[in-house]
C-alpha cells in the first residue's frame, strides 16, 4: 500500500510540474496582456476564453490545445483547438494461478491521462485569426 501511495505522488508531482499556469503564461508575455482590454483580462485569468479572442488569448488562459486540426464547412475554412479532460483514469487488476501443486498471485495498478477525441472537453474554433465559436461537452 505504501508503495501504491508514493507511485501515485511520484505522478502526481509530474504531471503538476508539466502543466504551465495561467499565471506564468501572463508573466511570459506580460506586454501583451497588459495590451488588451481588463474584460479580456480578467477572463483569461479565470482560464475562460469568449468569441473575438485571437490564438495568443486563448493559449494564454487554457494553455497549448492537445490537438489542432482543421475544419472545411460551406461558409470556409476554420481551425479546431481541442482541449480534452486531463483526469486521471485508474485500473486495478488481480490475477490468481495454479498448475501442479504450486500457485502464483499477482496484481496491477495502472494510470493513464489518454483517450481519444470522444474525451475533449472544450473545443475552439478560430476563423480568420479569431474565435468564432466554443464547443463544450455538455454536463451529464
Amino acid at each position: 500500500m505504501k508503495t501504491a501511495r508514493i507511485l501515485f505522488f511520484a505522478l502526481a508531482a509530474v504531471a503538476v510540474a508539466g502543466c504551465a499556469t495561467v499565471n506564468s503564461r501572463i508573466a511570459q508575455h506580460r506586454n501583451w496582456f497588459d495590451s488588451w482590454p481588463p474584460a479580456v483580462q480578467q477572463k483569461v485569468r479565470a482560464r475562460q476564453v469568449d468569441l473575438g479572442f485571437t490564438p495568443v488569448q486563448v493559449a494564454m488562459a487554457l494553455g497549448e490545445p492537445d490537438r489542432e486540426y482543421v475544419r472545411l464547412t460551406a461558409q470556409g475554412e476554420s481551425e479546431v483547438w481541442a482541449y480534452r479532460s486531463h483526469v486521471p483514469v485508474v485500473g486495478l487488476g488481480l490475477g490468481v494461478g495454479a498448475a501442479g501443486g504450486s500457485s502464483a498471485y499477482g496484481a496491477g495498478l495502472g494510470v493513464a491521462t489518454g483517450g481519444d477525441r470522444s474525451d475533449d472537453k472544450l473545443r475552439v474554433i478560430f476563423t480568420d485569426g479569431q474565435v468564432t465559436a466554443i464547443e463544450r461537452r455538455a454536463a451529464k
